[in-house]
């Protein structure tokens, strides 16, 4: 399976970037984002960036990475998904109405 990495952009040259991530600077293949720029915010897979993303969404796939790295290492959940705090998560709606209906498949 592969996980993309959000990812800002610190340098361009030509189609490729140099990126900062959780682990470190990484060169990007950028052409599939060809206006992206110094600042923005890129989803990688492998070695490429495949889309522009908002700020704000980055820093939520960051601390979901961070969450699944807690898990494995069998840490605490606390502090992460602050969003749920004052709410029940919700499931997608063809799944809550496989839940309704008592399957457990959807």
């Amino acid at each position: 399976m592969c996980i993309g990495e959000p990812m800002e952009i610190l340098e361009v040259r030509g189609e490729n970037g140099w990126c900062a991530g959780r682990d470190g600077r990484l060169e990007v293949d950028l052409r599939l984002v060809p206006d992206a720029a110094v600042g923005d915010h890129v989803l990688v897979f492998l070695g490429a960036a495949r889309r522009l993303v908002p700020e704000a969404e980055a820093a939520e796939m960051r601390d979901a990475l961070a969450a699944l790295e807690a898990v494995a290492a069998g840490r605490s959940l606390d502090g992460f998904f602050a969003d749920l705090a004052d709410r029940e998560p919700s499931l997608p709606p063809h799944l809550e109405a496989a839940r309704r209906q008592g399957l457990e498949t959807a």
